[in-house]
C-alpha cells in the first residue's frame, strides 16, 4: 500500500506531466474526460477519482497508469515511482565534446524540428540560451 508521501509525489509528477500536455488539463473533471477518451479498460474513471489522483489521495491501478503514461508521453516507471535510484545527479552523463555528435533519437529529432520551425530571431535566442547553459569551453 503506497504511503502518503508516495501518493503526494505521484500527484506532483502527474501534474507536471499534465502541464506539458497540449490539452492543458486543470482539474479532475477535465482529467477524467481526457483520460476516458484514451483508456480502453472496462471502467471509466469519475471526476472524483481523477481529483484524488491530482490531490495525492490515491494512485491509479496499473492499467490506468499505462494509459496515463502513453497519453502524457512519459516513462511509466517515472510516473508511478519517480526516477530510478541510479538516476542521481552524480550519474548524469557529461555533455559530449563539441566536435562529437549525439545519437539521433526521436526526442532529439522532434526538438530539432521544433527549433527549425522557429523564426530566425527565436532560433537565435534558443542558440544563445543553449550557449549559456552549455558554457564556453575556453573558460574552463
Amino acid at each position: 500500500m503506497p504511503t502518503a508521501e508516495e501518493k503526494a509525489a505521484f500527484s506532483e509528477r502527474l501534474k507536471f506531466a499534465l502541464l506539458r500536455s497540449p490539452e492543458k488539463v486543470t482539474g479532475g473533471t477535465q482529467l477524467a474526460l481526457h483520460f476516458n477518451l484514451r483508456h480502453h479498460g472496462e471502467h471509466p474513471v469519475s471526476p472524483q477519482t481523477a481529483h484524488k489522483w491530482l490531490t495525492g489521495r490515491t494512485i491509479p491501478t496499473d492499467d490506468k497508469l499505462q494509459t496515463l503514461a502513453e497519453w502524457l508521453r512519459v516513462d511509466l516507471h517515472w510516473l508511478h515511482y519517480g526516477p530510478p535510484p541510479n538516476a542521481t545527479a552524480s550519474a548524469t552523463p557529461k555533455p559530449l565534446p563539441r566536435d562529437e555528435k549525439y545519437p539521433l533519437t526521436p526526442e532529439t529529432i522532434e526538438l530539432a524540428s521544433k527549433i527549425e520551425a522557429l523564426s530566425p530571431h527565436h532560433r537565435y535566442l534558443v542558440q544563445e540560451l543553449v550557449a549559456q547553459f552549455y558554457g564556453d569551453r575556453s573558460e574552463r
